[in-house]
């Protein structure tokens, strides 16, 4: 596989890579020496009508489903394959971040026993929800106060956008695409994937209601130009510029 990328990004038929982050792009450029003007960055879209602020409505409603105190500051995790994503560091964070703080997990892990057993573990089970895998995920980032993604390795992952529309501030990590949106807009914290002191100060940071007001309102300012018609637009322009060109 590693063989058959090296030949892909050196075929002379190559035009151009659509990058979905800049953190994408120079690991192209650098790995593959590819100049940086034939790698266009073009950032998923997120729907603002689908995400937005309002989904606060269920906040009461997913919070007394779990048993989870309304003053209770909810750090929220939207993904699978655990590992990768950070689940068991924030569970680590926690532990350092002061009750009632809680974390809610919606995804699927094949090993989420082992997860329930590091909350224990770490001392935090009784502030720990796994929600597992949900149809729609909207109303737990209503429930929500911020959105926390330690990955390991992310180009840019939706959820992190979702989570920003909603108007939830951002706690990810340094090998996440998005996070240039997030450290760009002051929308949350950025830092090390396996740094937990560094992930428990960002979380405790988001304690203070003022501050994820702020860095709420700038997560939702940082991606509401990245609508589905702004998107598809730049998406047909670099199709038509390359239609357009010189072979």
């Amino acid at each position: 596989m590693l063989a058959a990328e090296r030949r892909l990004y050196a075929s002379p038929r190559l035009r151009q890579v659509i990058c979905n982050s800049r953190m994408v792009q120079t690991e192209i450029h650098e790995r593959f020496g590819l100049p940086r003007e034939r790698l266009p960055i073009i950032y998923n879209a997120i729907d603002a009508t689908a995400f937005h602020p309002g989904l606060s409505v269920h906040r009461a409603n997913v919070r007394a489903r779990y048993g989870i105190a309304d003053d209770a500051c909810v750090f929220l995790l939207v993904g699978s394959a655990y590992a990768r994503k950070g689940v068991g560091r924030v569970l680590e964070a926690l532990a350092a971040v002061p009750a009632p703080a809680h974390f809610i997990v919606v995804g699927r892990d094949r090993r989420s026993a082992k997860y329930v057993a590091l909350a224990r573990r770490f001392g935090v089970a009784h502030r720990v929800t796994f929600a597992g895998p949900q149809e729609d995920p909207r109303p737990y980032y209503g429930a929500a106060d911020a959105f926390v993604l330690p990955t390991l390795y992310d180009p840019f992952p939706n959820a992190v956008l979702e989570a920003m529309a909603c108007g939830l501030p951002v706690v990810t990590s340094d090998r996440c695409g998005a996070a240039e949106l997030v450290a760009a807009h002051g929308a949350g914290t950025v830092c090390g994937a396996r740094d937990i002191g560094a992930i428990a100060a960002g979380m405790r940071a988001l304690l203070e209601r003022d501050a994820r007001a702020r860095a709420g309102a700038s997560a939702v300012a940082a991606v509401r130009p990245l609508t589905p018609d702004a998107m598809a637009a730049r998406l047909i322009a670099l199709y038509e510029s390359l239609l357009t060109a010189p072979a």
